[in-house]
């Protein structure tokens, strides 16, 4: 009968997202898809089987009941889909974006074990984005007020979740931002193309109207410390400042003018704009032969984003092959249509500069690969006597970042890893600090929004329960 089912549900193709042609947005710095109408998403929604056990929950870290939204969506009822997402999520319009369906509630859809799964993300996506453009700004029920006070550190997806889920129980919330804008890797990381700032702005101000209270260009650690903050009357801390320590490859050259870490380059040209330059007072390097080492998605951002400044080439530089590439397939399927070069199996040993100590050129190594390593991927090693020169005009470092030691080093009582990482309880984000908890790329290192909102989520459970219970 299952199987009846299934075949009649696959004559209905899963609808294509409109997008910019790769041409013209390689120029521009628009948002590259382009969402679904109403008419497509119904459409899309039609083709959900409506599973009795729907594996696709299973798949999502905030247990979002994706089939109950995706039958309001086919009903037509867009206010119902998005109240049914709130109820778990917050921040739908970010994850319908970035979230990586394709290995989470996407990738357990039953329907894409023979063809083409469910479009989950696409149409999380629509029901924000038309609650945006057409909903009456009805805001979700809350609790009664307890009197209890929570201090969110950092306003990134975590931060975002667990102020989200604490305001809807009663609790007085307030986010404390370093930048002078919420959001965190939200908008300092994801370029505009993928990630439009006014939608998270707008979800910063679904917080807001809920009463949270924001306060930006508050550094935690710096201007007030942990402990400062219980004095100033707070019940409970969340620790969600991400882990945006820039790593590097410490080799000769690396301080050479045209060489940037990602986390530099994104935030200039993201956050602070370098993109509307002079519109906007941000210097930025803008490379014509670009070279980006690494690839993740943040290379792949960071390369889509020299080409948008003007490059006439730039080469994504991996010393793995293809298949150990990190980023999402969708990802670097974008990159590749916008004319961003692999260059693989290649590592840099140095760097070299003009008389004018800017980058010119690396000196690279070819590699072939090994046994695994400890990551499980298959090690890099030289090719004897493979060394040659590639040409570049800008570099960007893009090989991970680790943990900002600004807080923890100044709040004492809190356990870290070797890496400087806090170390908390996986089932509730406890800290070793009574009364603090943390969540997101502080404990686990980088990893992706929804993991970190996932997180954010079983810490507010546990935060709840203490500001009712006790620890």
């Amino acid at each position: 009968m299952m199987a009846e089912t299934t075949e009649k549900k696959e004559k209905v193709p899963r609808q294509p997202m409109p997008e910019q042609s790769a041409e013209v947005r390689r120029r521009n710095f628009e948002e590259v898809p382009r969402g679904y109408t109403a008419e497509m998403a119904m459409k899309e929604a039609e083709r959900c089987l409506q599973c009795k056990n729907p594996a696709c929950m299973n798949g999502c870290p905030v247990s979002i009941e994706i089939p109950a939204f995706i039958k309001h969506v086919k009903e037509g009822d867009f206010t119902k889909a998005v109240r049914k997402i709130w109820e778990r999520n917050a921040l739908p319009a970010v994850c319908g974006r970035v979230c990586p369906q394709e290995i989470q509630c996407e990738g357990l859809c039953i329907l894409g074990k023979k063809g083409e799964p469910v479009a989950i993300g696409n149409l999380e996506r629509f029901v924000a984005d038309w609650e945006r453009a057409n909903g009456k700004g009805d805001l979700p029920p809350k609790a009664e007020p307890t009197g209890k006070r929570v201090a969110v550190v950092g306003s990134g997806p975590s931060g975002l979740t667990v102020a989200g889920d604490l305001i809807l129980k009663g609790h007085d919330v307030t986010i404390f931002e370093a930048f002078h804008k919420p959001g965190g890797v939200l908008v300092y990381g994801i370029p505009e193309f993928r990630l439009p700032k006014e939608i998270v702005y707008s979800e910063v101000n679904f917080l807001e109207r809920l009463g949270a209270k924001l306060q930006c260009n508050s550094v935690v650690g710096r201007t007030v410390s942990v402990d400062e903050l219980f004095e100033e009357g707070f019940d409970a801390v969340y620790i969600g400042v991400g882990a945006g320590l820039p790593s590097f490859l410490n080799i000769p050259g690396e301080n050479l003018i045209g060489i940037y870490s990602a986390n530099e380059y994104l935030t200039r040209a993201n956050l602070m704009k370098a993109y509307l330059f002079p519109e906007y007072d941000t210097p930025i390097v803008r490379g014509k032969d670009v070279a980006v080492l690494g690839a993740g998605n943040v290379a792949m951002d960071s390369a889509r984003t020299a080409m948008r400044l003007g490059a006439d080439r730039v080469r994504i530089v991996y010393r793995r092959s293809r298949d150990e590439m990190p980023a999402r397939k969708a990802e670097i399927h974008h990159a590749e249509e916008e004319g961003i070069e692999f260059h693989l199996l290649t590592a840099p040993t140095r760097f070299i500069g003009d008389e004018n100590g800017r980058v010119k050129a690396m000196e690279c190594l070819k590699m072939e690969l090994g046994e695994p390593d400890a990551s499980g991927r298959r090690r890099p090693v030289p090719v004897e006597g493979s060394k040659f020169t590639l040409d570049c005009d800008l570099a960007v470092i893009s090989v991970g970042a680790g943990a900002n030691p600004l807080l923890t080093r100044s709040t004492e009582g809190l356990q870290l890893t070797k890496w400087g990482y806090i170390i908390a309880d996986p089932e509730t984000g406890k800290t070793t600090k009574k009364g603090v908890w943390a969540g997101g790329d502080i404990v686990t290192g980088q990893a992706t929004v929804i993991l970190a909102m996932g997180a954010g989520r079983m810490a507010s459970d546990s935060i709840h329960k203490y500001l009712t219970w006790g620890w």
